[in-house]
């Protein structure tokens, strides 16, 4: 017999079995139907945004992309991820924090490398060669 009797003290002791995390988001079918909603929403608004040409200037249609692209991440991580502020000691807190870096960093990148592409391989004034012999 061990010096703690024999109670056993695992990984899932902290959890009441209810499926809740920190936030009350539930980790049941109810809050995994609710993220694949918000998700889906996130998704067709852009697609309908770029495919209809809902927006006059393509900047103002970039820039709502990427905010529900960031604002899709977000979602990700409450409903899929069950991240928070309270849980795993302040670890999902750093998580997060590492996350919307990554995010900052893809995003100002690929606009970066998209706006000198356009301006860098547009084809300019060529030459006419149709007069050279």
């Amino acid at each position: 017999m061990s010096a703690h009797g024999d109670v056993q003290h695992g990984h899932d002791d902290h959890h009441d079995g209810h499926g809740h995390d920190d936030l009350g988001i539930h980790a049941t079918l109810k809050g995994y139907l609710t993220g694949f909603v918000l998700a889906s929403v996130l998704t067709i608004i852009p697609f309908w945004l770029v495919m209809t040409g809902g927006l006059e200037k393509s900047s103002t249609t970039a820039v709502v992309v990427l905010g529900l692209a960031a604002v899709q991440i977000i979602v990700h991580m409450i409903y899929f991820l069950h991240m928070n502020t309270k849980s795993e000691g302040g670890w999902n807190m750093l998580a997060l924090v590492f996350t919307i870096v990554l995010v900052v960093i893809t995003l100002s990148g690929s606009i970066w490398i998209m706006y000198h592409l356009n301006d860098n391989m547009m084809p300019g004034v060529m030459p006419d060669t149709s007069s050279v012999p």
